[in-house]
């Protein structure tokens, strides 16, 4: 199985009841597969340690399994696991660094794609190498909003629980990236037009 199999909401309820009331074995491999690699890249981005990141996420889904009886009581377990890798991945972090903050300027954000749909058929190799560079180039928060929601599909409302932000402070930073990210295509385009 690959991580970020397309699952929808109901189904998760689905799968969450399905793990606590018949232990379905089945059903939590077909959760972790699902959340496993968004769930680790969003720890490698507080982290910037893919080793780190890997043991939090496993750790995170022993816990859940050995809790599997309350796993149904969770009402929204997308939003759960996101906070709760946040906050692991940050109290690893404040140990590593013996530090008490950490700000979301220091993130090391890393995008798996622009976007993972029939549209990236069409565009050219060169036109997604430019929308990419463009992406990495966004400060930190707006890099890692805009992967939180267009990469990994959540809603304003879930960004908003997990990285503790208004949903209007969202709404800002991705229409800052996509104002870049517009502007960088209407450059390229310009430039494709007069050679």
């Amino acid at each position: 199985m690959k991580g970020n199999l397309t699952i929808t909401d109901k189904e998760i309820v689905e799968l969450q009841k399905s793990i606590s009331e018949y232990e379905d074995a089945f059903a939590f491999k077909k959760l972790y597969f699902h959340f496993l690699n968004p769930l680790r890249s969003f720890s490698y981005s507080i982290l910037g340690s893919k080793e780190h990141a890997e043991e939090l996420v496993s750790d995170l889904f022993v816990e859940i399994w050995s809790k599997r009886k309350q796993i149904k009581d969770i009402e929204n377990l997308k939003t759960y696991l996101y906070v709760s890798i946040r906050n692991n991945s940050i109290r690893r972090l404040q140990k590593i660094q013996k530090t008490k903050t950490v700000s979301l300027t220091n993130l090391k954000i890393e995008l798996l794609s622009v976007d993972q749909n029939a549209e990236d058929a069409i565009i050219s190799a060169e036109m997604i190498k430019k929308v990419e560079t463009i992406i990495e180039q966004l400060p930190p928060q707006c890099k890692l909003i805009f992967k939180l929601a267009k990469e990994d599909k959540l809603k304003y409302k879930e960004i908003a629980s997990i990285l503790t932000i208004s949903v209007k402070t969202i709404d800002n930073q991705l229409s800052t990236a996509l104002k870049r990210i517009a502007s960088a295509i209407g450059v390229a385009k310009k430039k494709q037009v007069s050679k």
